[in-house]
């Protein structure tokens, strides 16, 4: 995820109240509805950030270095106070590994630090130790999600299309970890997510077409939705608060939002009420959708009052407010980045 406003890396914290921005000259923190720039961290400070992610809305935020101005280590997972008067101060610790860190999550009493090819768990913050280690496919994009309040892990697993699944709640340190696995597609990953709840789980493969939902207790399908019917790569996958609903964006410029609980809401297709039968007519579309830059990643979130807040790399920002009949109406529109440079 790079732009050419220097944008390396956007995140949502685990509320989705607000997100971060990782770029080639510091971090920019940002309210996100309404949007309003919070804070930003120079780069005389951090340097250039390939990741950043805060600890709901506290001050504590996890960061990796990248870009072409690093301050600090790709290897290096640093957790910075926001708060500190002194930039000494700032830099609360540091862990260093044998590859490069391509992903952090973090939650109010773990660390996970993701490598293309395992996953680190630490407790966090105090006494901070490695608690488990698990080995995944390659994980370039370092795909890995984790539920704020239901403790559950969800990762690549070693078979091509397969997703690993832990409990963080119920997994001891001194247990040996078997994570339950689920074939969810043919082809490898390129999305997951997870609801807050840690109740469901949601897939998506290179492929693009199909995103699939499975229950995480049994380990079943729930429903299976229809991106589109050309390849796509998929950049963000998110549930709704009240995991009622999925949202989707992908490098085609648009975003789809599907209903989960009320799965009559989404659409299906013509061919389907002519009597045709197959998996492309079976498969369910999305109730409503909106469009950002086409090949531009994004990163989207609901908000309150059925809206979807779509962040983008080349700087914009978009909400849109969508009803269960299909409508989607847009409700603001700014350019982030001009914001911080205001302010």
């Amino acid at each position: 995820m790079s732009s050419d406003r220097g944008v390396l890396g956007i995140c949502f914290n685990q509320d989705y109240s607000c997100f971060s921005c990782a770029t080639e000259s510091g971090i920019r923190i940002y309210n996100a509805d309404p949007l309003t720039h919070k804070l930003c961290i120079t780069p005389d400070q951090v340097g250039s950030v390939s990741s950043a992610e805060m600890l709901f809305r506290s001050n504590i935020l996890v960061l990796v270095g990248g870009g072409t101005m690093p301050k600090y280590d790709e290897k290096a997972v640093l957790v910075w106070d926001m708060s500190a008067k002194k930039e000494s101060d700032s830099a609360l610790m540091d862990i260093t590994f044998a590859q490069p860190v391509v992903g952090v999550k973090v939650l109010k009493n773990r660390l996970i630090v993701i490598l293309r090819n395992q996953v680190h768990v630490f407790s966090f913050p105090n006494e901070v130790e490695k608690l488990y280690t698990f080995s995944t496919r390659d994980n370039p994009r370092g795909l890995c999600a984790v539920s704020c309040y239901g403790n559950i892990l969800v990762f690549p697993g070693i078979k091509c299309g397969s997703v690993q699944i832990v409990d963080l709640e119920t997994t001891q340190p001194s247990q040996t970890v078997s994570p339950v696995n689920i074939n969810a597609h043919q082809n490898d990953l390129a999305c997951l997510a997870v609801d807050q709840k840690g109740s469901m789980i949601a897939t998506a493969s290179r492929k693009g077409t199909l995103i699939r939902v499975f229950d995480i207790q049994s380990k079943k399908l729930v429903v299976e939705l229809r991106r589109g019917a050309d390849p796509a790569m998929l950049y963000c996958l998110s549930f709704s608060p009240d995991s009622s609903f999925l949202c989707a964006s992908s490098d085609k410029g648009t975003v789809h939002i599907f209903a989960i609980k009320n799965t009559s809401l989404n659409r299906t297709s013509t061919f389907k009420k002519m009597g045709f039968l197959g998996p492309y007519v079976e498969s369910q579309w999305g109730l409503a959708n909106f469009t950002v830059p086409a090949e531009r990643a994004c990163v989207c979130a609901f908000s309150s009052n059925q809206a979807v807040i779509a962040v983008c790399v080349d700087g914009t920002f978009h909400k849109y407010v969508f009803t269960t009949d299909g409508n989607c109406n847009r409700e603001a529109y700014d350019v982030y980045l001009d914001m911080g440079d205001v302010d």
